[in-house]
């Protein structure tokens, strides 16, 4: 025996245990065949445990049976039946409502869950859903309130009858059209079932893209909240605090502070850098004492010249410095000191032990790293300084060193050129020499014919111990003449005033011979 339960979810086809409970599958029967349950909103929805329904009043205390419809109030619950057993063991099923004392009326529930046995005592199994799973699964996916109540509403809204097996009850008059809600039926204070949702209905392009935008900030600061990287979901950053990058290596805190401070009193700014090697990140934040000087700042800086780079200037995202104090006790901001540009003392010194033993100092910086790096790394920043003066001996350093990078290079294209051109000469001497070896073979073949074979072989052996002999010595005095104009370059590169000294003393020496005794006698 089945029955349709139409809902605003779907169509739910339901099986009656005739069998089993036949008392209880009448009285629903009937109350579907007289309309009772039409227009029934389902009161109580818990997700993977129920959802139940049968009240016309919607308040879960409502509900009479057939039998009370027919005979009076006296006779509005019926004793329900216990036996056989039947259990709660899956999603689906059909079960009367016990209302105390083992009595029954018209409202009823259906499993969203398995086995649920702790019910089995108290409530009566009648029925189970055969068809329309899909629309059981949308009723449980239903979002409610603390009361398990839906905020939309979820109805009833006709009930068929597909097969009745029992007799109609004397007295029991069946309407012909189904009747009217009445007002306080669908007036139950939430969304209407029938109600179409539209959260963007009637805004602007611009005011939905803002509506979305604002729901997915939401959906991740509830997602940094649960892994432990937000105190709590509506930490937002400080308003006084600028995030400027793209800056130059070689700008420091003090020009940074000197350049925003005509916008107002810095309470802060720093230049992130490398924990180990303190250069810098090229990015930094500046906080302010008030938002307006930061707004001033944002709207006037951006796109600035600074040191050869153009600045891009932004409003700080970073929650690093709220501090969660505790559960219900809030987040509390850690902040600088005012700042004073004719002081130097405006770095922030009152910070909590706990920070302090995190931050390493700029003077400590240059003993723990100095054998890891160049001395220049780590000039110490405690102290103001002209910055175009420090940034002129950087550069100029920076171009010496530049410039002996540059002459060790032509050194080394020099030396490389020279041993490409030796090696060439080498392989011609070596073909011409195979030439003439070749030539000479052929010639010294025909003179063996002519003088004999036994002299002859002795003095071409003697004739080619002799060539390769001077060949030797010529490529020996050749190397000997390339090294030492090796060294006399590499002496002229490195001292200039020497090879002239040097110079100097080979011209004297020139002089004196050309001049003593035994040379004018020659002359003469």
């Amino acid at each position: 025996m089945s029955v349709i339960l139409e809902t605003t979810k779907g169509d739910l086809t339901v099986d009656l245990f005739i069998k089993e409970r036949p008392k209880t599958c009448l009285n629903f029967l009937k109350l579907c065949k007289m309309k009772r349950y039409n227009f029934n909103r389902f009161h109580h929805v818990e997700r993977n445990f129920l959802c139940q329904t049968g009240d016309p009043t919607g308040t879960g205390r409502g509900g009479e049976s057939i039998f009370g419809l027919l005979y009076g109030q006296q006779a509005k619950y019926y004793e329900a039946e216990q036996v056989p057993v039947l259990k709660h063991t899956k999603p689906g099923l059909l079960s009367m409502v016990n209302v105390g004392d083992n009595m029954l009326g018209s409202q009823f529930f259906i499993t969203l869950g398995d086995n649920l046995d702790f019910l089995d005592k108290e409530h009566c199994v009648f029925g189970e859903v055969v068809e329309g799973h899909d629309a059981l699964l949308n009723i449980n996916e239903a979002i409610c309130d603390e009361n398990h109540i839906p905020y939309q509403d979820i109805r009833i809204t006709h009930t068929v009858i597909l097969d009745d097996p029992f007799p109609d009850p004397p007295g029991l008059e069946i309407p012909i059209h189904s009747p009217e809600p009445t007002k306080e039926m669908l007036d139950s204070g939430r969304i209407a079932a029938d109600e179409d949702i539209n959260d963007m209905e009637g805004k602007t392009a611009e005011e939905i893209e803002e509506l979305i935008a604002e729901k997915e900030a939401k959906a991740r600061a509830t997602i940094l909240e649960m892994v432990g990287d937000l105190p709590s979901v509506d930490a937002a950053p400080p308003e006084n605090v600028l995030f400027v990058c793209k800056l130059n290596p070689v700008t420091t805190d003090d020009d940074l502070m000197i350049i925003f401070s005509r916008f107002g009193k810095i309470v802060n700014c720093e230049i992130i850098r490398d924990r180990q090697t303190m250069n810098s990140l090229q990015y930094a934040f500046i906080e302010f004492d008030n938002p307006k000087s930061c707004e001033d700042a944002y709207f006037k800086m951006d796109n600035v010249l600074i040191d050869d780079r153009r600045i891009h200037v932004d409003f700080s995202q970073s929650v690093s410095r709220l501090q969660w104090k505790g559960k219900g006790r809030g987040v509390e901001f850690v902040g600088g000191k005012a700042f004073d540009p004719n002081k130097e003392d405006y770095k922030m010194k009152d910070q909590p032990k706990r920070e302090q033993s995190k931050r390493i100092s700029s003077d400590d910086h240059p003993k723990r790293y100095a054998p890891q790096q160049r001395q220049r790394d780590f000039q110490p920043r405690d102290q103001y300084r002209g910055g175009r003066e420090h940034r002129e001996g950087r550069d100029g350093r920076d171009r010496r060193e530049h410039r002996e990078d540059r002459d060790g290079r032509d050194r080394r294209e020099h030396r490389e050129d020279r041993d490409r051109r030796d090696h060439r000469e080498d392989r011609d001497r070596r073909e011409h020499r195979e030439d003439r070896d070749r030539r000479e073979h052929r010639t010294d073949r025909s003179d063996i014919d002519n003088r004999g074979r036994r002299g002859g072989e002795r003095d071409h052996r003697e004739d080619r111990y002799n060539r390769d002999h001077r060949e030797e010595r010529h490529n020996r005095d050749h190397r000997h003449q390339s090294d030492r104009r090796e060294r006399d370059h590499k002496e002229r590169r490195r001292s200039p005033e020497r090879s002239h000294k040097q110079e100097d003393v080979s011209a004297q020496k020139r002089i004196r011979r050309s001049s003593s005794p035994k040379n004018s006698h020659r002359t003469k």
